[in-house]
């Protein structure tokens, strides 16, 4: 049993002065096999502290429908840290930022037309009481009060950036209190001075996030808590990456420089991140600063960190080690040996299963008067199709689709008419309807929901509805379209694509190594191997390859299916030994 406190302006585990070294791992973006391996990564380091957040959406995919096994075993990852000599910081906030689907919020939240939140809105913290009625109890046998590696854990995740309900947080602090979560309780913010007001709370200790100009934030921080231990609990040694933008890298040395810094004034620090890993699936969340903006987060969560997406130490990762050993002795444990990469060669797809044949075999038709968004369908990620009779005839005008969320295929009669997407608001597309009418068909895909600012109540597919010209369109039929049982689905022979459809060829393996896919003359779609969603491609980059962990891959056959939206040059992918993010 210990006890991990602070006091004056040292942290203590017993009575034992101690300074944090911690790195970012997200369980949830790394496959389990691979736990290990990163882990042993950051302590060889040098550091002594391993940090995660814990996405409630993942573990309570659906209400009252909760998970914790394979990769989302958290007990598991914690327990494992605590194995290697590791201490353990637990982020639970209901929300996580993360640049993770909505935050961490699950979906069905918004099935709720009036739900608010990250606030004191009750039906909201029901839910809370709910979610960790059940995750708190796993999590109490891993604290450092009763023999475990659970050294402190965060009340809320940057409070500061979104609101200053102070009744909110107090009402997180004392839930995790009253469920006997007796370690340091803390919170982050910006080291702004109306962050740290809106994101502070009594008795809980507050720190900073950050990625550069580390004295200036610390004397920020220490105006509001002057006598505690300063802490950066988010140094951003990287960035993440939008669709159609550039790869981020921040330059080794000017990462390795700011850390020297706050060693120096002898400060703990959380590397954000230490391991990035994957947004597998569809759990890339996005940013909208403004009600116009969207900003997809792309696949790879590579982050430009100490270890690569695919765990590969990086020049900033001996940057670092060079800078954290001037201030301690490194443990003389190595680093494990390289996990084996191949590169399998091409593919080619051999079998195609058209969307619009297989509707019925993958989804059930829903009837209703308007469009409904997914979360009124109780659908929480991927694809939905809407579709309607316009009657003619009628002149030619401009086709609306109010609060589209977020991007869909248009098809009149069957045939592509264009894209709508709310990344691009100026697209138009407008069309006459003859006297026979025209069949309206919308394909629309959730590319991620807001995980950050005040733009989060990001409900996903048509949220209000569809006009042509000024009159709105009644009569829909929908199919909700998730992805996860393609197992309806009726192959034939390759043909030339018409429409959305469904690729299936077979990869042999014989040793199973980590690999790289690439789609090069794809456009854009999903890739699912055994059944396993890897993520979204999208030609407009700068993501060019999908990271294949070899856990992944079995010996012998192994079934790929990439479902592409437009079409492609040639029907074949090809698995390579490195990545290319742009």
């Amino acid at each position: 049993m210990s006890t991990f406190r602070y006091s004056g302006s040292a942290f203590y585990m017993n009575d034992e002065p101690v300074q944090i070294l911690s790195g970012a791992i997200h369980y949830f973006r790394v496959v389990p096999e691979y736990w290990e391996d990163r882990l042993i990564k950051l302590k060889a380091c040098g550091l002594n502290t391993v940090e995660t957040y814990v996405p409630w959406n993942l573990h309570e995919p659906q209400k009252g429908e909760f998970q914790f096994e394979g990769i989302a075993d958290l007990v598991k990852f914690i327990e494992l840290a605590g194995s290697l000599g590791l201490y353990v910081i637990v982020r639970p906030s209901p929300y996580i930022c993360a640049e993770w689907e909505f935050g961490g919020l699950p979906s069905w939240l918004l099935a709720d037309s009036d739900m608010r939140l990250r606030c004191y809105h009750q039906p909201f913290l029901d839910h809370v009481d709910d979610y960790y009625d059940v995750l708190l109890p796993k999590l109490k046998p891993l604290l450092c009060t009763q023999g475990g590696p659970v050294i402190a854990l965060q009340i809320e995740n940057e409070y500061g950036s979104y609101g200053n309900d102070k009744p909110y947080l107090n009402y997180l602090k004392n839930a995790m209190i009253s469920r006997g979560m007796d370690v340091l309780l803390f919170t982050s913010d910006g080291p702004e001075d109306a962050m740290l007001q809106g994101g502070m709370v009594e008795d809980v200790l507050a720190t900073v996030n950050f990625g550069s100009r580390a004295r200036e934030s610390f004397e920020k921080l220490r105006e509001y808590q002057p006598d505690a231990p300063v802490m950066c609990m988010e140094f951003w040694d990287g960035w993440f990456d939008h669709w159609r933008e550039e790869h981020h890298t921040r330059p080794a040395e000017d990462a390795a420089f700011v850390l020297d810094e706050m060693l120096s004034l002898g400060a703990s620090v959380n590397f954000y991140m230490f391991h990035g890993g994957t947004n597998f699936g569809f759990w890339s969340g996005a940013n909208g600063h403004t009600e116009d903006s969207y900003e997809p987060t792309v696949t790879s969560y590579d982050y430009d960190a100490l270890l690569n997406e695919n765990g590969e130490p990086t020049d900033k990762y001996f940057a670092v080690r060079d800078i954290i050993a001037k201030y301690k002795p490194l443990a003389a444990d190595g680093l494990p040996d390289p996990i084996a990469k191949k590169a399998y060669g091409k593919v080619a797809m051999t079998e195609l299963a058209p969307l619009a044949g297989n509707l019925d075999r993958i989804s059930a038709a829903v009837r209703s008067p308007y469009p409904e968004p997914m979360e009124k369908l109780g659908q929480n990620y991927g694809f939905i199709q809407y579709s309607t009779l316009i009657p003619g005839p009628r002149p030619k005008e401009e086709l609306f689709i109010q609060d589209l969320r977020d991007r869909a295929l248009v098809y009149l009669n069957g045939e592509l008419a264009g894209t709508l997407d709310r990344s691009e608001p100026d697209t138009k597309i407008e069309f006459a309807v003859p006297p026979g009418g025209v069949q309206l068909t919308l394909l629309v895909e959730n590319m991620g929901r807001i995980n950050y600012g005040p733009y989060m109540k990001d409900r996903k597919g048509i949220t209000e509805g569809v006009r042509h010209g000024r009159q709105f369109l009644s009569d829909w039929t929908t199919y909700p379209l998730p992805l996860t049982d393609l197992s309806g689905l009726e192959f034939h022979s390759l043909q030339p694509q018409q429409g959305p459809a469904f690729y299936r060829g077979e990869l042999q393996v014989h040793e199973r190594a980590d690999t790289f896919l690439s789609l090069n003359g794809w456009t854009k779609g999903v890739v699912l191997i055994n059944g396993f969603n890897l993520g979204r491609y999208w030609n407009i980059g700068p993501q060019k390859t999908l990271y294949v962990p070899g856990p992944l891959l079995r010996e012998g056959a192994n079934e790929i299916v990439v479902f592409e939206l437009y079409g492609t040059e040639l029907p074949e992918i090809e698995f390579g030994e490195q990545p290319d993010l742009g």
